[in-house]
């Protein structure tokens, strides 16, 4: 009798699982938020139903200063269960320690998993703390943002990204998290201050000049009345309409086109970081001396001037670029800027962040962009020279000198 020996070959066991997540969430502009006879503020957000427990409302510290008790009234008035956090606001203040203090103050009055979903108010810090302790907490729970600041309202409303400073490195820990609701009430930045304001139209600027000549054009022959009215359109309407209420509609609606078919950012090639390859590194370098709107509107005159100097935008449009970035009160140069080795270190962290691309956003003309991976450590310095010139009121123009309209 034979005995018969089978051998087979075993493999590891693999499973592997398919699975398509569909989000949807909505940017609702809703004047007058604060007046009782709006029910904006305390309505549920999409998906959610009300447990009757108690609501957390995180306020930015300035929020609270200026309309601090006009909330409570708000919520009193409605007789809902609310409890409150005030935060302070600014960039030095976005760490992981002020998550942990929501995701404890979630905790401690009981939140639920969906039926109490804690509301954001304020600026973009007081935005990112929020929405990323929400998507810790329990893995996830919904929330509402309400965006006080311009730069708040225009940019971060559409974003799905919460995100903390780390390590000196800006955002480097984040979420991606995006609110079922953002309600817009463009009332809460009349009395802003001027460079909040100018702050959040170097947001307006990067949108303009990567897709919508039509809303630079706006920037640049209004900046100084949008500026001057806090973008509430005071003024008699023009004979294009309302131009507050354009500029902010057509940022708005530019964000959401470019976020929408690539929200994960599994492209990492986003015409959206224009102004954002080299402003991370120096705003990190100036805190708390610039704002982070500001930051952007220099990263986008040095990628205008880069792309000057290639030849692959004219000078004349990298002109009205400087011109129309003063007319909404923010400066086209900083000492940051002129610093070559600084900026040479944030593309280095960029292309890092990049996937070892560099995958820059440099522009044909306003609203034409195109990317670039082949800049140069000599065309980085070559352009922070020229932004000391520009600093000085110079012309970028090679040989052109003193000879510039802006000068002084």
């Amino acid at each position: 009798m034979t005995r018969e020996v089978i051998v087979k070959h075993l493999t590891a066991a693999r499973w592997t699982v398919s699975a398509t997540r569909h989000v949807d969430y909505e940017i609702v502009e809703s004047p007058h938020l604060l007046d009782p006879a709006n029910p904006s503020l305390g309505a549920m957000p999409p998906g959610s139903e009300a447990s009757g427990g108690t609501r957390l409302v995180v306020i930015d510290e300035g929020v609270e200063g200026a309309f601090g008790d006009r909330i409570r009234s708000y919520f009193a008035s409605r007789h809902d269960r609310m409890d409150y956090l005030v935060l302070p606001g600014g960039d030095e203040h976005k760490t992981l320690d002020q998550v942990v203090e929501v995701v404890s103050r979630l905790n401690s009055i009981g939140t639920d998993r969906s039926g109490t979903p804690p509301i954001a108010i304020g600026g973009g810090v007081v935005q990112d703390i929020t929405g990323m302790a929400a998507g810790l907490y329990r893995r996830g729970i919904p929330y509402v943002r309400v965006p006080t600041t311009l730069l708040g309202q225009i940019d971060g409303s559409v974003s799905a990204k919460n995100g903390v400073n780390f390590e000196g490195f800006r955002n480097r820990l984040g979420t991606f998290a995006p609110p079922p609701r953002t309600l817009i009430d463009r009332t809460l930045i009349a009395t802003l201050p001027k460079r909040q304001i100018s702050s959040g139209m170097g947001e307006m600027l990067k949108m303009a000049l990567i897709k919508d000549a039509r809303l630079f054009e706006l920037l640049e022959r209004y900046g100084p009345q949008l500026l001057a009215e806090n973008l509430q359109d005071d003024g008699p309407a023009t004979r294009e309409g309302r131009v507050g209420e354009e500029g902010m509609h057509r940022a708005i609606a530019g964000m959401a086109e470019e976020l929408q078919k690539n929200l994960w950012e599994t492209d990492l090639k986003r015409i959206v970081d224009y102004g954002h390859t080299f402003s991370p590194a120096v705003e990190m370098r100036a805190l708390p001396g610039l704002l982070h709107g500001e930051a952007v509107a220099l990263g986008c005159v040095y990628g205008a001037v880069l792309a000057a100097r290639r030849g692959m935008l004219r000078y004349d449009r990298l002109e009205r670029i400087i011109a129309t970035t003063r007319g909404m009160g923010l400066r086209p140069s900083h000492p940051l800027f002129e610093d070559a080795d600084l900026l040479n270190q944030a593309l280095a962290d960029t292309i890092h962040h990049r996937d070892n691309h560099q995958h820059i956003t440099l522009l044909r003309d306003i609203g034409v962009p195109t990317f670039v991976e082949d800049l140069t450590p000599r065309e980085i310095t070559e352009a922070a020279g020229v932004m000391a010139d520009i600093g000085k009121g110079l012309s970028p123009l090679p040989g052109r000198g003193a000879d510039f309209p802006w000068k002084g």
